[in-house]
């Protein structure tokens, strides 16, 4: 691997997608100026709005005007978490891209940390999250998924990692070329490979505010990586079919031999509705798993822009890619 210049030439972009977070970002602003003291390296910070409807934008705007390390890119509207990733990674202009969160669940005091092994050669840094101050419901809750989804998926996510932490401006690249819509950026990082280590980081609460990841986003977003990432429901659907087939005609063997051996009739109606209820079920739940599979390919082969900028504050042109839209190019990225 080719030597890395001195630190103090290289720049580290910090990406924060925020929503509605008027009442924590100036803590955030404090906390990052704080952090930025303590490292070697430069250091921008990229803050991503994601169609908020209180102060947010006016704040980062000021924080912008304040400190011309801090940058805006506000998106015409709320694309969603992933999709403000995304957009950040795009504007980053970075050797490295740290990805928090600006709820300050994420901790600004680790980005030393990741930035220290990123130094000594690794090229994905990523938060592993020691505990977490949700209540036992939503922890369980993430418990199961990332046990669930090392046990299907075909690529290694490491367990209780988040979208926080690092990576090399190789890695960065390589993720914006990646074309896909349903995006769940932890996956795709996993996916890319090269050298990666976890960091472990006790998960703060959030400052203020309410979570926005309601439980329909975080289905939502645990159905990408479960579909992303694994054909095992597919497999699960059509051994399922096997299993069922196959105890339908044991049974219906079964009750031939019954009749014609010892002459007992199998009566009741109600065996008969549970049995056509059973297979019913069978098939809706087999028919959803296409849909699933088949609305993202939908989503897919309409190949939208997966967000559009409005307007951006101490931020210049990013590199040619095919993820957004910009007005001030009047084209896609």
């Amino acid at each position: 691997m080719a030597e890395r210049p001195a630190p103090e030439t290289m720049l580290v972009s910090i990406v924060v997608p925020v929503y509605n977070e008027e009442s924590g970002l100036p803590q955030l602003f404090a906390r990052l100026k704080d952090v930025a003291a303590q490292l070697d390296v430069k250091i921008e910070v990229l803050y991503v709005d994601d169609g908020s409807q209180d102060q947010t934008v006016q704040l980062c705007r000021s924080h912008a005007t304040e400190d011309s390390r801090f940058k805006l890119v506000r998106l015409s509207r709320n694309f969603g978490h992933q999709a403000a990733i995304s957009a950040g990674l795009v504007y980053a202009a970075g050797d490295a891209v740290i990805i928090m969160d600006g709820d300050l669940q994420d901790p600004p005091e680790a980005i030393p940390l990741f930035v220290a092994r990123w130094l000594e050669g690794f090229e994905v840094v990523y938060a592993v999250r020691r505990k977490r101050p949700e209540g036992w419901l939503k922890r369980t809750a993430y418990w199961l998924f990332y046990r669930a989804l090392g046990w299907l998926s075909e690529v290694r996510v490491p367990l209780d990692s988040g979208d926080f932490g690092l990576m090399d401006r190789r890695v960065v690249s390589m993720l914006r070329q990646m074309p896909e819509r349903s995006r769940f950026l932890r996956g795709l990082r996993a996916w890319v490979g090269l050298r990666q280590v976890g960091v472990e980081v006790d998960r703060g609460a959030r400052v203020a505010g309410a979570s926005k990841y309601t439980f329909t986003k975080l289905r939502g977003l645990a159905m990408d990586g479960l579909v992303s990432f694994s054909y095992a429901p597919l497999k699960l659907a059509t051994r399922t079919g096997f299993v069922v087939s196959a105890g339908a005609f044991v049974f219906a063997a079964w009750v031939i031999v019954l009749r014609l051996g010892w002459g007992i009739d199998i009566a009741g109606w109600a065996s008969l509705v549970v049995v056509i209820l059973f297979l019913g079920g069978i098939q809706l739940i087999t028919i959803g798993i296409l849909g699933e599979y088949v609305g993202r390919i939908y989503d897919e082969v309409k190949r939208r822009p997966l967000f559009i900028v409005a307007d951006t504050v101490n931020v210049e042109s990013p590199q040619s890619t095919d993820a957004g839209w910009d007005p001030r190019m009047d084209r896609r990225l």
